[in-house]
């Protein structure tokens, strides 16, 4: 069987000289290929170097993370300027993040419209993240109708409804990754009603590790893990959630 974890990040801190134990452990478990989310200029040269020594393995995405927006978003968003020519395969992680502060979120919002419109320009789909935001997120995606968006809502602990009403904008698909397995997931219930050919399986590794091990540190490694709980609330064998997870992955992200 085959998987990608569609949304991880190895560059993180927490697997500071171990990246290469970790990309190995990945690829024993059946985890053929990564894709490592953006979230700023801080880790951004250090992840595509990272991406471009494991060509066809890991990828990289580009783009502003929400929480690290400021007042000089639009420097933050020229700095990227240099690395559209290396080949990222989605602009993300983008969106809101309005749980620590909503201080930023006029910001937030500016800066997140302004990456939609890169992605429309570019062609690329986009990597969403979005918590305790979602009327707002609404909002900027119905003004954005028109740009014939695609990309996949990333970590979604959603509703089947939100799901359904993102199919409104264009090609939307949602991230599934270790709350699935959390005991009062309401995740679990809603995916029954989400299509399997709408489903991308992810880690974002090193956080939210699948039961058993949730409270450690993730890796893309756990990916067979959220795929049996998601075989198993499908009612499908495991091998098919890892074919069709990994042809959605292939068709979205052009890999």
């Amino acid at each position: 069987m085959e998987f990608v974890d569609t949304h991880t990040h190895i560059t993180d801190e927490a697997f500071q000289g171990e990246e290469e134990q970790v990309i190995r452990r990945a690829i024993d478990a059946g985890v053929t290929i990564m894709l490592q989310a953006d979230t700023g200029s801080e880790e951004r040269e250090r992840m595509y170097r990272l991406c471009e020594a494991h060509p066809g393995v890991l990828y990289p995405m580009l783009g502003l993370y929400p929480g690290n927006v400021d007042e000089n978003w639009r420097d933050q968003i020229d700095a990227m300027l240099p690395y559209w020519s290396r080949h990222p395969v989605a602009v993300g992680e983008i969106g809101l993040e309005y749980h620590y502060t909503r201080e930023t979120a006029g910001l937030q919002k500016q800066a997140f419209k302004a990456q939609l419109e890169l992605a429309r320009d570019r062609g690329l789909p986009v990597n969403i993240h979005l918590r305790e935001a979602t009327e707002d997120f609404l909002s900027i995606m119905e003004e954005c109708r028109g740009m014939h968006l695609r990309g996949n809502l990333h970590a979604f602990s959603g509703s089947a409804e939100l799901f359904e009403r993102m199919q409104r904008y264009g090609e939307w698909y949602v991230g599934i990754g270790g709350v699935l397995t959390f005991k009062k997931a309401h995740i679990a219930e809603d995916i029954k009603r989400i299509p399997m050919e709408r489903i991308l399986l992810e880690t974002d590794a090193p956080y939210l590790a699948p039961t058993p091990l949730r409270g450690t540190r993730n890796e893309s490694a756990n990916i067979p893990i959220i795929a049996a709980k998601l075989a198993e609330i499908k009612g499908m064998p495991v091998q098919e959630v890892s074919a069709v997870t990994t042809s959605n992955a292939r068709k979205l992200f052009a890999l």
